[in-house]
């Protein structure tokens, strides 16, 4: 009888087996990057180092923007998505998110920008713009935009 059991409770060996685990970020629908929040640079590097294919180029090239654009930008991960704020001010004028076939920047004051960027927003005063793969990526308007969104009062989340 205690052979029966014995026999009952063996494991196959391929649960046995060790799993892997993996440092890198679960990717959510879209391949945006399960970022945990996080207040600084820190968070948005691994944001970005995380982003999958085409978008990486352009999530680190948009980042990169915005430092030029915006000296001593304060950064943030909230909601797996990087979020910039003016310095010294409160809130929060930019932020991006990656989608399949798109990055959706999303400007929080983006009707009060000129022009007003081309995606509209079930929110009213949010606007968004799509940098897609292959499309151009005009810096200067982006710069425009960004320089605009981060003197307007900040969005507070």
């Amino acid at each position: 009888m205690a052979t029966k059991k014995a026999a009952a409770k063996k494991v196959p060996a391929k649960t046995l087996a060790k799993k892997k685990t993996s440092s890198a970020p679960r990717l959510l629908s879209g391949g945006n990057p399960q970022i945990p929040k996080g207040e600084g640079d820190a968070p948005v590097r691994a944001y970005l180092a995380a982003v999958p294919g085409w978008k990486k180029t352009v999530a680190k090239r948009l980042d990169a923007l915005i430092d030029a654009t915006v000296p001593g930008v304060r950064k943030a991960v909230k909601w797996n998505s990087p979020f910039y704020g003016a310095p010294g001010a409160e809130g929060w004028f930019l932020s991006f998110h990656c989608f399949e076939r798109y990055l959706k920047v999303t400007f929080f004051r983006g009707q009060s920008l000129t022009p007003v960027p081309p995606e509209a927003s079930k929110v009213a005063d949010v606007r968004y713009a799509h940098l897609r793969e292959g499309e151009a990526f005009d810096e200067v308007q982006l710069a425009d935009w960004i320089t605009q969104a981060s003197g307007l009062p900040g969005e507070k989340m």
